[in-house]
């Protein structure tokens, strides 16, 4: 496409609503049942030529602070410099690369990119599914989708843990990261 074409294209920005999405975690504890967090300080972007998602560009940012497990001497450990070092690494963070469509199936999508963690940036994968765009009641309009993607903690640093008398470790280092994302397009 020449410059002239690539500039000519429509192009709509997208900002993540905090107020409805959820970006949550789930991991193992004492390899018996699953432990559920999740952030409340989130933002993003989408920069969308076309009206086609299969052609975004995504970032998003999620404040480590902000992590609930519905247990505060627990995520006050999660906060110290033990596991997320909260005051060194602030924030985790999502820039796409590239994103590919499944065949056939214009709402599926796997979008790779750069997520970087306790300050190690790793390329990972997001199985995203595209819920629609509707118009909400103030006009505005909106476009949902749900993500997951497992990560290994111990590959972004992330290794504390304690061994069990029955041989097992108190955290699981699978980590399934699951996203229920809403943005809301911008004026132009």
């Amino acid at each position: 496409m020449t410059q002239a074409a690539q500039s000519s294209t429509p192009t709509t920005a997208w900002r993540l609503d905090p107020v409805h999405t959820n970006v949550e975690f789930a991991v193992k504890h004492l390899m018996i049942s699953t432990i559920h967090g999740r952030f409340g300080d989130v933002s993003g972007t989408a920069v969308v030529p076309s009206n086609d998602f299969s052609r975004a560009e995504i970032e998003a940012r999620v404040g480590v602070a902000s992590v609930d497990t519905r247990e505060t001497q627990r995520d006050g450990f999660l906060k110290s410099s033990d596991f997320f070092d909260v005051e060194a690494y602030p924030a985790i963070t999502f820039k796409s690369r590239r994103i590919e469509t499944a065949q056939g199936d214009d709402n599926t999508y796997r979008v790779v990119g750069d997520f970087t963690l306790h300050g190690v940036t790793k390329e990972i994968v997001l199985d995203v599914s595209f819920g629609g765009i509707a118009t909400d009641s103030y006009k505005k309009r909106r476009a949902g989708f749900n993500a997951t993607a497992t990560i290994n903690r111990k590959d972004f640093g992330l290794s504390w843990n304690q061994l069990l008398e029955t041989g097992g470790v108190a955290v699981g280092e699978d980590v399934k990261l699951l996203i229920d994302a809403e943005f809301i397009a911008q004026p132009v």
